[in-house]
């Protein structure tokens, strides 16, 4: 019995249509993984120039300090976890697999994240001329956080704090995340 044209097409079909349920999610998951590190690099540069403001006041611009805290607020929360949902992982990756396991930690992880972004927000929108002493850390005040970090979860508290310990509270969050989260 010979095939005929129409086995011939229903067979070509049939193979592309496997190739392409099985390279179209790994090519799906290689652009969010792509994408959740182009965020995270947009946080870390967003950081840095905060970073930068708080060790050079003099160099203190509310309206850029606001655009590096709406980088990492418009980058965190349901935003970075949705980056990280269960079967996205791709080659590229150096997230750990066990995210899924541990979906409320990494989550909160995310919104302390975005939350403590917020408080810098309102900090600069608050303080539009140079950088007040208000915003800095006086010497000798304890950070608190430690290599678990601290989550304050009280709005009133993150506004009654300088904006400086909120900034270094919200990179110790980054750095607790990464710790339980990324491979090293």
């Amino acid at each position: 019995m010979r095939p005929t044209l129409l086995s011939y097409r229903f067979g070509l079909l049939s193979c592309v249509g496997a190739v392409l349920t099985t390279v179209a999610p790994s090519l799906a998951a290689e652009d969010v993984v792509a994408l959740r590190q182009a965020d995270m690099k947009a946080m870390a540069a967003a950081a840095k120039t905060i970073a930068g403001m708080f060790k050079d006041p003099g160099s203190y611009n509310s309206a850029e300090f606001r655009r590096a805290a709406d980088t990492i607020r418009d980058r965190s929360g349901p935003g970075l976890s949705g980056h990280f949902a269960p079967g996205v992982a791709g080659p590229q990756s150096k997230a750990l697999p066990d995210i899924p396991e541990e979906r409320e930690r990494f989550d909160r992880f995310a919104d302390d994240l975005r939350d403590y972004a917020v408080a810098l927000d309102a900090a600069a929108l608050n303080n539009a001329g140079p950088m007040p002493a208000g915003m800095r850390m006086k010497p000798g005040e304890a950070m608190g956080g430690g290599p678990l970090g601290t989550h304050v979860r009280n709005d009133q508290a993150l506004a009654a704090m300088p904006a400086e310990h909120v900034f270094h509270l919200m990179l110790q969050t980054c750095t607790s995340c990464h710790a339980r989260f990324r491979a090293q």
